[in-house]
């Protein structure tokens, strides 16, 4: 009986397992962009790569170095991106830049931890987003040279922060970077799903140049898109996508624009999330207090902002009891002025009205009348 029950146990983990790694290894195509970076950008339709994606960025957006940064996972140097359609745009598929329109991104098939070109020099790093149809062992080939206006440079000792747009190198001095550094060759192959990407720089170089230790995390696969970080791991959306129609049908977005249609780079501006229903009417009783707290907040920079006004009117405030003060003393005397004092000590004296002389007077009249019966 026992070993009934260890085999059937063994049985129900194998069956468990598999369908574990079934379900990780499921399948999807491009229609899982298309769905998803819908509501982020414009679907195009461009004569040399197909459908192009259009993100919804302000003037100034640069590919794997705006709103984003490097940290060290068992993949290499891995770009986290801090927008919702990260997850897709920094690790599948290549970006070319439009002069007019900016940024576009086309969709690809292999996931990588960065799709970039890596450079190195004694005090700073670069790194360049991989152009169209660019592989890495074309980029590794030594004829390949990303533009170098395309570079990001950074202090080789800022690596691995999650502020580094903050220690940025001037993009005026990327010609003399560029001719100063050398290529980064550290590439990396996922034997999983057959792929061959660039690692970034080495892991040890990093920590001798920055004196601190770079922490490594572990790359855990979620099952819907987006990604989440935590000091032990990156969760993030990477499936296997091929080359199949869905139900029947080719993939294709569900709404395309034509590219003259489309707001040029210098008149777009980022898009805002929309706000939850449920919350509009919190936000709708918060504006009193807001404009209650605006208010107190503008009294109170006046107050800093002019002293002398405020000695001024502190002098006024005091002004007011002073001039007020003189009225209620004289207030004060006319009513305990000495007549009212005597008159009422009049009224309400005793001895006068019960005096004695008045009460002698009455028993003399008293006995003048009864003389006179006897003479």
């Amino acid at each position: 009986m026992k070993l009934i029950y260890f085999f059937l146990i063994l049985l129900f983990v194998i069956l468990f397992t598999e369908h574990k790694i079934t379900a990780q290894d499921a399948s999807v195509n491009f229609q899982v962009f298309y769905d998803q970076l819908s509501p982020y950008g414009t679907w195009v339709n461009n004569p040399d790569y197909g459908y192009v994606w259009v993100p919804n960025v302000a003037p100034g957006f640069s590919p794997y170095s705006t709103n984003g940064y490097w940290v060290y996972t068992d993949d290499g140097w891995t770009w986290v991106s801090d927008y919702p359609w990260g997850w897709a745009t920094f690790h599948y598929g290549r970006w070319f830049t439009d002069g007019t329109y900016g940024p576009m991104w086309i969709p690809g098939y292999d996931w990588g931890p960065g799709w970039v070109t890596w450079r190195s020099s004694d005090d700073y790093y670069g790194w360049a987003p991989m152009g169209p149809g660019i592989s890495i062992g074309i980029a590794f080939g030594g004829g390949y040279y990303e533009r170098y206006n395309h570079y990001t440079f950074m202090k080789c000792g800022y690596m691995g922060r999650r502020n580094i747009n903050k220690y940025y190198l001037n993009s005026s001095g990327n010609d003399n970077y560029f001719k100063n550094s050398r290529a980064i060759n550290n590439s990396r192959v996922d034997k999983r799903h057959n792929v061959t990407y660039h690692g970034g720089p080495d892991r040890g170089e990093v920590e001798k140049r920055s004196g601190k230790p770079v922490l490594q995390r572990a790359i855990k696969e979620s099952n819907k898109p987006g990604q989440s970080i935590n000091k032990k791991e990156l969760q993030i959306y990477r499936p296997e996508v091929k080359n199949n129609p869905s139900n029947g049908h080719n993939p294709a977005p569900s709404k395309v624009q034509n590219l003259k249609d489309v707001k040029p780079i210098a008149q777009r501006t980022a898009a805002t999330p929309k706000p939850k229903v449920n919350q509009a009417p919190r936000q709708q009783a918060a504006q009193p207090k807001q404009n209650i707290q605006k208010v107190k907040q503008q009294a109170t920079q006046q107050r800093q902002a002019n002293p002398t006004q405020n000695r001024q009117a502190k002098q006024q405030r005091q002004t007011v009891p002073q001039r007020q003060a003189p009225h209620q003393r004289q207030a004060s005397p006319q009513r305990q002025a000495p007549p009212q004092r005597q008159a009422s000590t009049q009224r309400q004296a005793p001895p006068q009205r019960q005096s004695p002389p008045p009460r002698q007077q009455n028993p003399q009249q008293n006995r003048g009348q009864d003389r006179s019966p006897h003479r």
